[in-house]
């Protein structure tokens, strides 16, 4: 959890692409506030893990009710998607990208009662530009809840100088990076501006003070 520009997404698919476990990955937009719609994307997601993993069939009876004229109770619903879920043979992670798009209640509730009864095998990866309506206090109690938040996501001074001089090719003296990873607060999307309105300058300290 963190402000835009601080690479939640870069973070988070670097990280799976290292971890060697299969990935369903779900990027939210508005219209997914609408509950059924975003149950119907979350089965889609489930559905693109390897053969290996997952079932391409997985989630086709909780479609089904999604699509009925006379849908059952949510919570029906969703105990039969994690029944499913408990039958894949291997652990799996699932990415839910920019859940701060989500402003629905319903939303919110169907996630949580999905935390509630995870699934052993299923490792649920959540970035987003605010906390999540979701039982978080309750989760940390548990120990299930491990979270990265904007101050393990800002560059160090080391980190800023290698971007900097080695990334974007500037040549700056560690006066001028401490300089700008102070203004920036490790900020990578403000490190990033910086950079590229730095190239071709000629006095670069001028222009960062």
């Amino acid at each position: 959890s963190a402000s835009a520009g601080f690479g939640k997404t870069t973070l988070v698919s670097e990280w799976i692409a290292g971890c060697g476990r299969p990935v369903a990955w779900l990027s939210l937009d508005e219209g997914d506030n609408d509950l059924s719609r975003f149950l119907t994307y979350l089965v889609a997601s489930l559905q693109t893990l390897p053969p290996k993993t997952g079932d391409a069939n997985i989630g086709k009876g909780v479609l089904g009710m999604l699509q009925s004229p006379l849908p059952p109770p949510i919570e029906t619903i969703l105990t039969t998607l994690l029944n499913e879920i408990t039958t894949l043979p291997d652990n799996f992670i699932f990415v839910l990208d920019d859940y701060h798009i989500v402003d629905a209640t319903a939303v919110d509730d169907a996630l949580a009662f999905l935390i509630e009864h995870l699934p052993p095998q299923m490792h649920l990866v959540i970035a987003t530009r605010e906390d999540p309506h979701l039982p978080l206090a309750q989760l940390r109690v548990r120990d299930q809840l491990t979270e990265l938040r904007a101050a393990d996501l800002r560059f160090t001074p080391e980190e800023a100088a290698e971007f900097l001089n080695q990334v974007m090719g500037l040549n700056l003296s560690e006066e001028n990076i401490s300089a700008l990873e102070a203004r920036t607060e490790g900020w990578i999307a403000g490190l990033q501006l910086a950079a590229l309105s730095m190239q071709g300058r000629e006095d670069i300290a001028s222009f960062i003070q």
